[in-house]
């Protein structure tokens, strides 16, 4: 399919290409490295290659998210989101950006926000899960209160929000001990972005915040598959819904605020679920390049056993529907 737009397609910059080594071998590391660090040659090749348009770049995990100083997050943020700006710039037809937050301070994450949309045209936001503070032992995530101030400012720019995995805290990880594998795109991912996602549902913050849109990667983290009986349990009208302070079931929040994309997740049964789940006008493609292989990407998704008009839904109208995007590509 040509035309296609992207929407997990990732960048890194000199300050925070080391937190994406964690997840190659030491061979491999070096050419994934140089593939970060690249927007304008090899990237745009590819892209060619593989009849992407237009890719929506985001800054690389964990980054931002993993600075435990608020003063030094903010700082980070706002020379990223500068950063990539430029770089968007160079090539409007073919790039648009999410902008990085320092959610660690929500109202800083709230003007961070405006600039980044209203001054340098980002399209959405995305966070790497939970942010660090306290020295790195406290994670924040964002149903809690203080982040309040930050859901009200998206809701009233009225653009996307990815929510992108990053693994659990060392302090969390007693299930993964000895077992380094479990850790990353193979499992953690998935589980700390899945359970972060019922957070916001069973928070209240969809009541509050009604026109919220949620992006989850990797076919939804997990949630198409589960999403019925989490809803069923731990709904206000479930069997077990003590601390829920939501006033519909989860499955109605998912169904509604919530899109899953491809990223990294190249295969069409689970594909088919997130379209039967929540409605192939909720599906978005990504490839999660350059942890993923672009190439291997579009070639399933060209091919892969769903209709035509839904392939055509998945691979570019939703997105320039969410994000706007008819007047740049």
């Amino acid at each position: 399919m040509e035309g296609k737009i992207a929407l997990e397609e990732h960048f890194a910059m000199a300050d925070t290409i080391q937190d994406s080594q964690q997840y190659f071998t030491a061979d491999s590391w070096p050419a994934r490295r140089r593939l970060l660090l690249d927007i304008q040659d090899r990237r745009l090749e590819e892209m060619d290659r593989c009849g992407i348009e237009l890719a929506i770049l985001s800054l690389n995990s964990p980054a931002i998210q993993a600075i435990d100083d608020a003063a030094r997050a903010v700082d980070a943020a706002r020379r990223a989101n500068d950063f990539l700006a430029e770089q968007v710039a160079r090539r409007p037809k073919r790039f648009a950006a999410f902008a990085a937050l320092p959610l660690q301070d929500a109202d800083a994450a709230s003007r961070e926000l405006r600039r980044a949309v209203t001054e340098l045209g980002c399209v959405g936001a995305l966070a790497n899960g939970f942010s660090q503070t306290s020295a790195g032992e406290r994670a924040s995530y964002y149903d809690q209160p203080e982040h309040r101030p930050f859901w009200a400012e998206l809701e009233s720019l009225d653009v996307p929000f990815y929510l992108h995995p990053r693994n659990p805290l060392p302090s969390q990880q007693l299930a993964y001990r000895d077992q380094p594998w479990l850790l990353g795109p193979a499992w953690a991912f998935a589980m700390e972005t899945g359970l972060h996602a019922l957070r916001l549902m069973g928070s209240g913050l969809f009541d509050r915040h009604p026109r919220l849109n949620i992006i989850l990667g990797h076919l939804g983290e997990m949630l198409p598959g589960h999403i019925w009986r989490s809803s069923h349990w731990a709904s206000a009208s479930g069997r077990n819904p003590q601390g829920v302070r939501a006033e519909k079931p989860f499955i109605d929040y998912f169904r509604k605020h919530f899109h899953v994309s491809t990223s990294g997740n190249f295969h069409t049964i689970a594909m088919r679920q997130a379209m039967d789940e929540i409605g192939a006008e909720r599906v978005l493609f990504a490839t999660d390049y350059p942890f993923e292989d672009m190439v291997e990407a579009c070639d399933w998704f060209d091919r892969a056993e769903i209709g035509d008009n839904d392939r055509e839904r998945i691979g570019r109208g939703n997105a320039l529907r969410l994000f706007r995007l008819e007047d740049r590509v």
